[in-house]
């Protein structure tokens, strides 16, 4: 593992990577998703990419890596791109699972690939929207208890600075940014996914042009069971084999 330091807005950011084989021409950059880190990735990938430059980064406020300020999806993107003139990667391919698909789209990689990524608006469960509702009339009385109760688990022990960064990242639509990535994406979900339906990923390859999409059993970590079939077919799409 290694660190590095990045300035951005006037705060200070230290990353924790990992990098395997370092002297291969072909980089590839992998990004986890929201409440995850790097090492759910090198689990499923770290072995599946002998002849190419594996980066697996934890996000700011992930893993290893430090965050003490609300952010936004364009504040990550833009800090992995410091990163990655700071490092000197030049990734071929930039690939992000969930939240980590949104921030993949916006670094324009000449090869994007997503795993079940976000940023297609679903309609809330309908438990979830009273909870919202309940939420909302309780937050003026200050009950910490009640935000305990209310908040998304995906948001639950998180700092201030983080809670924040969650709700702006959650919700967010992202078919604009999807719509304008105008390079070779491959797209990978699980049919049983829950949190990014496939129904969402079917959407994202309409609105990418040069795409190719996947359904492959499993939830929103499929990618664990069939890590060796996608590293294949994304090492084809490289290599000129479709």
């Amino acid at each position: 593992m290694a660190l590095k330091e990045i300035n951005y807005k006037k705060q200070s950011f230290r990353l924790s990577y990992e990098m395997y084989n370092p002297n291969a021409k072909v980089g590839i950059l992998i990004l986890h998703g929201w409440g995850s880190n790097k090492e759910i990735m090198k689990q499923a990938f770290g072995d599946k990419f002998p002849n190419h430059r594996q980066t697996y980064l934890d996000l700011p406020g992930f893993g290893g890596s430090s965050n003490n300020m609300v952010l936004t999806t364009e504040d990550y993107a833009y800090i992995v791109r410091l990163f990655i003139k700071a490092v000197g990667l030049r990734p071929m391919v930039i690939m992000g699972h969930s939240f980590g698909g949104k921030v993949a789209t916006l670094l324009n990689p000449s090869y994007l690939v997503l795993l079940s990524s976000a940023g297609i608006v679903t309609k809330k469960p309908w438990s979830v929207k009273v909870k919202i509702a309940t939420f909302k009339f309780l937050k003026p009385l200050g009950m910490k208890k009640i935000r305990e109760l209310f908040v998304a688990p995906d948001a639950q022990g998180m700092s201030h600075e983080m809670y924040e960064t969650f709700k702006n990242v959650v919700d967010e639509d992202f078919e604009y940014s999807f719509n304008n990535y105008k390079k070779r994406a491959l797209l990978f979900w699980g049919k049983e996914d829950t949190a990014t339906p496939l129904y969402t990923g079917e959407k994202i390859a309409s609105l990418i042009e040069d795409s190719a999409f996947y359904p492959l059993d499993g939830d929103h970590f499929f990618f664990l069971q069939h890590a060796t079939w996608i590293a294949k077919k994304i090492i084809d799409e490289i290599e000129g084999q479709k």
